[in-house]
């Protein structure tokens, strides 16, 4: 997904202010380049010769940043603001201002470094200063985030922490207010469950790209009669992404094949960043294969697809994606674990990709709607239950009722407890499950969920409770 392969680039904004001593100043923008560059972030950041001390004290400073910013607008993820001493905060809020980016601003403020030596050469007062920041900040109305500690030095361990954090915040509003997710086919007609708003879905960023599912068929079929290089790299491709069992013929595996190019070119033509699929049964019924192991595929190169159509369910999993750099799964809430009220089994036919199971995969035929459309019309499905680990589980939904997008996120731990179900699965452990499933309940969420590997809910959180019009309950 592009904006997750792409450098974080962050607009730089060094201040002071005049009655202290500007070398302080001069020094920290030194330091900051250098730390950022070493962590592997992009700056756009004035010329050190463009105004006093290569910092902004001034509207006139910040006229020529804002007009800097302006000229970068579509590379700059987020504005970095740093005080090495008190600072101009009327030169930061107008440089925000008047460059309107609207991405995420974090605001830095540096320690004194002795509290024995505060002459007026030595002295900072960056922890005084930066209340005067955010204060502007409130005023203007612009959000931002803050840092582990209010004030701390550049080569602390939790300046390295909070970039990184901020740098996860960022691409998560940048992927989310710039999205364009596929819909190919229709909902299956039971499933209301998965209706949502493509206008209100707009209103945050969101495109909705149709497909109908006809043409993704044709399509296919054009590429299984032609045979190019492309379907037989992909076929090679399949048998190297796992173990397929002896009994699935090889034209299953060529008929998968061209589907997965069909999807392919398809996403690409279309600047698709994640798609939801029409998966049962008329692509069994009318082309005949699964669409489970194209999507797993998709979703291990970035690239998230969603189950039954449910667009909102593969934005969800691009939030995570975003959030945590690592290959989301999708799946159902499924079943209860024995009696343990905080653990449940989520499943799905499945769609998982190979790096959320975490171990050996099975390429095979789907069980449960193989059974009604013919195993020989159902291979492409992930099989395998997901690696013990710390998780993050997210859902965002649009309730039409009220006019607003609503999501939850919340933390808990696959388990490697026993089970006994085909397809995909995943034990959870989740603290106060009960709490959460209440929540869901009350509030219409779809029995769909997207998770993934690691602990990210407060990038989320701080995501969408600061920076989106969106609604959040974050479960602890």
């Amino acid at each position: 997904m592009n904006h997750l392969q792409k450098t974080v680039t962050f607009g730089l904004i060094v201040t002071t202010r005049g009655f202290f001593n500007p070398q302080l100043a001069v020094e920290a923008r030194k330091k900051l380049l250098a730390k950022l560059d070493k962590l592997g972030y992009a700056s756009i950041i004035p010329a050190e010769d463009a105004t006093p001390n290569g910092a902004i004290e001034s509207y006139q400073d910040a006229k020529i940043c804002a007009g800097l910013f302006k000229q970068h607008r579509d590379e700059i993820d987020g504005i970095l603001v740093v005080l090495p001493n008190f600072g101009d905060e009327q030169g930061i809020v107008q440089t925000i201002d008047m460059a309107k980016l609207g991405v995420p601003v974090m605001v830095v403020a540096l320690d004194d470094d002795d509290p024995t030596h505060l002459g007026l050469q030595e002295r900072r007062d960056a922890f005084c200063g930066k209340l005067s920041v955010t204060n502007n900040l409130y005023q203007y109305g612009i959000p931002f985030t803050d840092t582990t500690y209010h004030s701390y030095s550049l080569d602390s361990e939790e300046f390295v922490k909070d970039t990184d954090f901020f740098a996860r915040v960022c691409r998560v509003v940048k992927g989310l207010t710039h999205l364009r997710v596929g819909a190919i086919g229709a909902r299956p007609a039971p499933f209301n469950t998965v209706r949502f708003s493509e206008k209100l879905f707009q209103a945050t960023g969101i495109t909705t790209v149709t497909e109908d599912l006809s043409n993704m068929i044709a399509r296919a079929q054009g590429l299984e009669a032609l045979k190019p290089p492309a379907v037989e790299a992909k076929m090679a491709e399949i048998k190297a992404y796992g173990t397929i069992p002896d009994y699935v013929p090889e034209e299953n595996i060529r008929k998968q094949a061209a589907w997965s190019v069909a999807l392919d070119q398809w996403i690409e033509e279309n600047d698709i960043h994640a798609s939801a699929i029409q998966c049962w049964t008329s692509v069994q019924l009318n082309y005949g294969c699964a669409t489970c192991l194209s999507m797993s595929m998709m979703g291990e190169r970035l690239m998230p697809s969603a189950c039954e159509v449910d667009v909102a369910g593969a934005v969800s999993m691009v939030a995570l994606l975003l959030a945590s750099g690592n290959p989301p799964g999708f799946l159902d809430w499924n079943n209860n674990y024995a009696q343990d009220r905080n653990k449940v089994i989520n499943t799905h036919c499945s769609n998982y990709p190979k790096s959320f199971i975490g171990g050996d995969i099975e390429i095979s035929n789907l069980d449960v709607i193989g059974a009604s459309v013919g195993p020989e019309k159902a291979f492409g499905a992930i099989k395998g239950q997901v690696a013990s680990g710390p998780m993050t589980l997210f859902r965002m939904s649009t309730d039409d009722r009220r006019g607003v997008i609503k999501a939850y996120v919340g933390e808990g731990e696959f388990t490697d407890d026993p089970v006994n179900i085909h397809g995909g699965v995943a034990i959870c452990h989740i603290p106060n499950l009960q709490r959460l499933m209440k929540h869901l309940t009350k509030n219409g969420f779809e029995h769909h969920i997207a998770m993934t590997r690691g602990h990210y809910a407060d990038v989320l959180a701080e995501a969408i409770s600061t920076y989106l019009p969106w609604e959040l309950y974050r479960h602890q």
